[in-house]
C-alpha cells in the first residue's frame, strides 16, 4: 500500500502530563545504571525528584501503582523496587550511553515461544532470563487442562522444526496431540536443550519500563525483585488470558465452577451430576463431548453457533519422518496457513459445481483444515465460501436427529471468519438423550443464582458450571502488564482503541520490545509452531545485526507502524474476516471482549507465505522503518 495512502491518526500524548508511574518524593534512583534523579525529572517521569546525582547507592525505592478491576472487584497493585542490581555503578547525570545491564534479553512466558526464545538466545550468544508465572514450561498447554483439550494442526506439524535430536525418538500417539503428551513433548524439548536453567517458574512480570536514559528496560516480578535487560519480549502466547465475563448473581451460585483455562489438576468427575458448559467456541466443542459421556444431564449454553469440520482423528503412532521433517523446514513457510493443505489452484468461478460437491466430501472425510484449501480463493470469493458453508450446515441436518437443534447449530456467518473447529463428536452429541441446547440467539444470560442459571425466562438447576467463554486473544496477555515506553505510555493506552503493531512484532514508542506473535501477524491464521519460529527467528537475526552494526536501541517508526497496520486492515477487509464477519462475534476482531475494541483484525490475513516476503523484503533494506541508535 502506497504509504500516503494508509490512514494517519494523531499520536496521543500520554504518560508524562499525568506524572506516572508514580515516584516517591525524595527518591534516589542513582543506583540504577544509565539513570539519576537529574535524568527521571527532565526525561521521563515528569515529576520532581530530590536527591544526590551519579551516587553509587546500595539501596532505592521506585513505586508503580495500577489498578485492575476483574469480576467487579478493584485491586490495588504496588510494585516495589528496593535492591540495586548487582553491577550498580556511578554514574553521570545525563548519560546517554547504553549501560550495564543484568541480561540482554527478558522474556516473558515459557510455552512453545518461550522455549525457543531462550533456545536460539543462548545458541546465538545472548544472555536471557525468562519469567513464567506458572510452575512448569508449557504454556497454553500447561494452564489448558480441560477434558478433551487437544491441538487442531496434525502432531507432526505442530513440532518444532530444529529439534530434530528429540523429534528422531519421539512418537506421537495421536493425529492430533492431546494437551498431556504436548505438555511433555515441551518439557522433553526443554530438558534436551537444557533451557529451564534460564527460566524462573512462578514468577509474573508485574511492570517493565524502558529507561531512555542508558537504553535499558527495567522489568518488576511479583516476588520483589527488579531486573534490567537491553531487550524485552512479550512470548506469551494469543490465547493465555482468559475471559470470564461478569455474570450477574455468579459468585452466589452453591455448586462447584470450573473454568476451562485453569481447570483442576487430576480432572474433575462429573458423573451423576447436572453440569453447564457455557461456551461454544474450540474450547467447548472440546469439553462438551467429554462431560456428556459423565454428567447425568449437561446442558449447554451457545451464544453464537460455530462450524466444526470433520477430524478425522484416531489412534496412531505417528513417527520421526525424514521427508515431512525437511519439508517442515521450508515448506511450512511458503503456504497460506503454515501447514500441509491440498491447496486447490482452480478457482471456484471455474469449478463445476457437482464435482465441487463431490470434492468437498473427500476433503470432509480426509478431516482437518482441508476444506478451507478446495480453491485458492476460498476467503476472498462469498459464493464460494457460501457454498463451502452451506455444505457443512447440512452435514450439521445429516448428523443432528432433532431438525430444530440443528438449525439453532447451523452458523448463518461466513465459514472461516472465526477459527474453523474440528470435531468427530461435537455435533453427535446432541444426539444423546442427556444433552440439552440453550440457543441464546443473541440474548444474554439473566443471572446466575444459587442453584443455577436463569436464561431465557427459564430456570436451570445444576451441580456445576464450566465457563468455556475462551481468551482475551492477541493483546489480553500483553495489555495486562504495566509496560511502559518512551515518556511514560503504557502500550495500554496505546492499544485503546486498537493494537498497532509494526510487522506483529514491534510497537512504535516501545523500543527494544518484541511480541512474539502479536497482532498484525500470521499467528492464529496459521499453524502457530511456524508463526512463532519465523518470529523467533526475525527477532534474534535483528539484534544480531544490531549488535554487528554497534548499535543498542531498536524502534519501530510510526510511518511503518501506520503502513502496516493499513495494509492488515485492508486485506481483511478483502476477505470473510471483513464485513462477512458480522454477527460473529469474532475473537479476531475482539468481538467477544465487552468494550474491546474492534477497529482492526488482529491476526494477519495474507498467509504465511506473504508474510515472509515482506520479512525477508524488510531485512534486506536493512530493516526498513526500523531505527537503529
Amino acid at each position: 500500500i502506497d504509504k500516503q495512502q494508509a490512514r494517519r491518526r494523531p499520536r496521543k500524548q500520554v504518560g508524562r502530563e499525568r506524572g506516572v508511574p508514580q515516584i516517591l518524593a525524595n527518591t534516589d534512583l542513582s543506583h540504577v545504571p544509565g539513570l539519576s534523579s537529574a535524568s527521571i525529572r527532565h526525561e521521563y517521569f515528569g515529576v520532581p525528584l530530590t536527591g544526590s546525582t551519579g551516587t553509587n547507592l546500595a539501596m532505592a525505592t521506585v513505586v508503580t501503582t495500577t489498578t485492575e478491576t476483574a469480576n467487579g472487584v478493584t485491586t490495588t497493585v504496588t510494585e516495589t523496587v528496593s535492591t540495586a542490581p548487582k553491577h550498580a555503578r556511578e554514574v553521570a547525570p545525563h548519560n546517554t550511553g547504553p549501560a550495564a545491564v543484568d541480561v540482554d534479553i527478558i522474556c516473558v512466558g515459557a510455552g512453545m515461544s518461550g522455549i525457543y526464545m531462550v533456545h536460539k538466545a543462548v545458541t546465538e550468544g545472548f544472555s536471557i532470563k525468562c519469567f513464567e508465572a506458572g510452575d512448569e514450561v508449557g504454556g497454553t498447554w500447561s494452564w489448558n487442562r480441560y477434558p478433551g483439550a487437544k491441538v487442531d494442526v496434525e502432531s507432526r506439524q505442530y513440532s518444532y522444526t530444529w529439534a530434530d535430536e528429540v523429534q528422531k525418538t519421539w512418537t506421537w500417539k495421536h493425529r492430533y496431540g492431546r494437551q498431556p503428551e504436548i505438555r511433555e513433548y515441551l518439557d522433553t524439548v526443554a530438558n534436551h536443550y537444557g533451557v529451564k536453567k534460564h527460566m524462573q517458574f512462578n514468577t509474573k512480570v508485574v511492570a517493565a519500563n524502558f529507561i531512555e536514559n542508558g537504553s535499558y528496560w527495567i522489568v518488576s516480578t511479583n516476588d520483589g525483585a527488579s531486573y534490567t535487560s537491553r531487550y524485552f519480549v512479550m512470548a506469551t502466547g494469543c490465547l493465555s488470558k482468559n475471559n470470564l465475563p461478569k455474570f450477574p448473581g455468579m459468585e452466589s451460585f452453591k455448586g462447584r465452577t470450573f473454568t476451562t483455562y485453569d481447570f483442576p489438576k487430576g480432572g474433575v468427575d462429573f458423573t451423576g451430576r447436572r453440569v453447564a458448559v457455557i461456551g461454544t467456541g474450540s474450547t467447548g466443542v472440546q469439553v462438551i463431548p467429554e462431560v456428556a459421556r459423565q454428567a447425568k444431564k449437561l446442558t449447554v449454553f451457545q451464544r453464537t453457533p460455530v462450524y466444526a469440520a470433520s477430524a478425522g482423528d484416531k489412534p496412531v503412532d505417528v513417527k520421526y519422518d525424514p521427508k515431512v521433517e525437511k519439508w517442515k523446514k521450508q515448506g511450512q513457510r511458503e503456504t497460506g496457513f503454515g501447514m500441509h493443505i491440498n491447496a486447490g489452484t482452480t478457482p471456484f468461478a471455474e469449478r463445476d459445481p457437482k464435482e465441487f460437491q463431490a470434492e468437498l466430501e473427500t476433503r470432509w472425510a480426509a478431516g482437518g483444515f482441508e476444506l478451507l484449501g478446495i480453491a485458492p480463493d476460498i476467503v476472498l470469493d462469498p459464493k464460494a465460501n457460501e457454498t463451502v458453508a452451506e455444505f457443512m450446515r447440512n452435514k450439521i441436518r445429516e448428523i443432528v436427529k432433532d431438525p430444530k437443534v440443528a438449525e439453532d447449530l447451523c452458523p448463518t456467518y461466513a465459514c472461516g471468519c472465526k477459527r474453523l473447529c474440528i470435531s468427530d463428536e461435537y455435533y453427535q452429541t446432541y444426539n444423546r438423550a442427556n444433552v440439552e441446547l440453550v440457543a441464546m440467539k443473541g440474548q444474554s444470560i439473566e443471572t446466575i443464582n444459587v442453584d443455577g442459571i436463569r436464561a431465557l425466562d427459564r430456570d436451570f438447576e445444576f451441580d456445576d458450571i464450566i465457563f468455556a467463554t475462551g481468551f482475551d486473544a492477541m493483546t489480553g496477555a500483553v495489555m495486562s502488564v504495566p509496560i511502559r515506553g518512551k515518556n511514560g505510555a503504557t502500550i495500554k493506552e496505546k492499544w485503546s482503541d486498537g493494537p498497532e503493531t509494526y510487522l506483529g512484532l514491534m510497537v512504535s514508542d516501545f523500543p527494544n520490545m518484541f511480541t512474539v506473535t502479536g497482532p498484525q501477524s500470521p499467528s492464529v491464521l496459521s499453524n502457530m509452531v511456524a508463526a512463532i519460529e519465523v518470529h523467533i527467528e526475525y527477532i534474534i537475526d535483528l539484534m544480531k545485526w544490531t549488535r554487528s552494526n554497534g548499535k543498542s536501541v531498536v524502534e519501530a517508526t510510526r510511518e511503518a507502524e501506520e503502513g502496516w497496520v493499513a495494509l492488515n486492515d485492508t486485506i481483511g477487509d478483502m476477505t470473510i474476516w471483513g464485513p462477512a464477519c458480522a454477527g460473529a462475534n469474532s475473537w479476531y476482531r475482539g468481538a467477544n471482549i465487552e468494550g474491546k475494541s474492534t477497529k482492526h483484525l488482529m491476526p494477519f490475513p495474507g498467509g504465511i507465505i506473504m508474510y515472509n516476503e515482506k520479512l525477508a523484503e524488510v531485512k534486506a533494506k536493512n530493516y526498513e522503518g526500523i531505527t537503529a541508535s
